[in-house]
């Protein structure tokens, strides 16, 4: 790491440009992203994210806890030491632990992923909003999901939403970046398996079988997947619904197929 001179003022030039990254067209001409929170930081250098530059308060993280965490950071990453009320300035959220950082994204292709024998994916379809795919991430690393692909996407996956709200999972679960016609293609090379959540199919989502290698495809909230996919499915699945409503929140939805998916997983395994 390079330790450059501490920042004392909100107008300093270095303040003012991270400020301006709260636009997604911003930290795409930068190619950096925002990385808040000592958690977050620690598991993006653990799967291995360049970062270009780190802001630390002393106020509120030790020099000592903030080395310790930053074992194994590119040797080029530059550490700006910031006063208490520049930190301020630029933290979203309290309990951040003294350090925000800029990282560099990641090309993620389908390329890049490495399944299991017997994968389990999640795929979404034009994911719009960065807290819906923050949820989704947290569920995927909970239930082991081999890997999280996203088509045609309405956000920037490297959102700062998604990365507070994944809790730093953007970084621990595999993803992958395409279009649908990618996606489609590449599952049925791979023999995998699609399972698409929509309204009007008939059949409930615990009749199918996850066992083998499996997708779940998941929509928008606003109009569910698109006739392609519905098209390219294996089996188009519905979790019934007991009130009035037809639908509930994508990533309460995902966690719901996935969970069944692992139960049945799990089940093949004891028996």
């Amino acid at each position: 790491m390079l330790f450059r001179d501490p920042i004392t003022s909100a107008q300093n030039p270095r303040i003012k440009n991270f400020i301006h990254l709260q636009k997604a067209r911003e930290r795409k001409e930068q190619n950096v992203f925002v990385v808040e929170g000592s958690k977050e930081y620690a598991q993006a250098i653990r799967h291995q994210y360049q970062f270009a530059s780190i802001f630390v308060c002393s106020d509120l993280i030790s020099e000592v806890h903030f080395k310790a965490l930053s074992a194994g950071i590119n040797h080029d990453a530059e550490v700006y030491p910031v006063s208490k009320d520049v930190f301020d300035k630029i933290a979203y959220r309290e309990g951040s632990g003294g350090i925000i950082a800029l990282a560099r994204p990641k090309n993620n292709t389908l390329q890049d992923l490495n399944l299991s024998t017997n994968p389990l994916l999640l795929i979404l379809e034009s994911v719009e909003k960065p807290g819906n795919l923050g949820a989704i991430l947290r569920t995927a690393d909970a239930a082991g999901v081999d890997a999280v692909i996203v088509c045609d996407p309405q956000t920037d996956i490297y959102n700062p939403n998604v990365v507070r709200s994944s809790i730093g999972c953007l970084f621990t679960v595999p993803l992958a970046v395409c279009n649908s016609d990618e996606a489609i293609a590449w599952m049925k090379s791979h023999h995998i398996a699609i399972y698409c959540t929509y309204l009007k199919a008939a059949v409930p989502y615990t009749e199918v079988d996850f066992a083998k290698p499996s997708a779940i495809v998941m929509g928008t909230e606003s109009e569910g997947i698109t006739p392609k996919w519905v098209a390219a499915a294996d089996r188009n699945i519905i979790i019934p619904m007991q009130g009035s409503a037809d639908s509930m929140n994508v990533s309460t939805a995902a966690a719901v197929v996935v969970f069944e998916a692992c139960r049945q997983r799990n089940f093949e395994k004891s028996v």
